[in-house]
């Protein structure tokens, strides 16, 4: 069975975009909430910072989701690549 790559990719952009705008959402309106998870994603997305607004927010979730469709992308470009040779991994 092959995974479609695109749907894949959508799929985990919309999952990890999702993932960091409520995580922002929550802090904007909690600031100690998700400080650390923030804090993680500051230091590998540059550009980004931990509490400066909606702005930020924005630009946080945009990273995720561009990081998410490249990540889903590449999952299920190497799954295919491993199933198309599924009679030599099997038992």
């Amino acid at each position: 069975m092959k995974l479609s790559v695109l749907s894949v990719a959508l799929t985990f952009a919309i999952m990890w975009g999702g993932v960091v705008l409520m995580c922002g959402i929550a802090n904007a309106i909690w600031p100690s909430y998700g400080v650390a998870f923030l804090d993680l994603l500051a230091s590998i997305y540059p550009g980004y910072h931990v509490g400066q607004g909606f702005g930020s927010v924005v630009f946080g979730t945009g990273y995720a989701v561009l990081d998410g469709a490249v990540g889903g992308l590449v999952f299920a470009w190497l799954y295919n690549r491993f199933a198309a040779c599924g009679h030599c991994c099997e038992r």
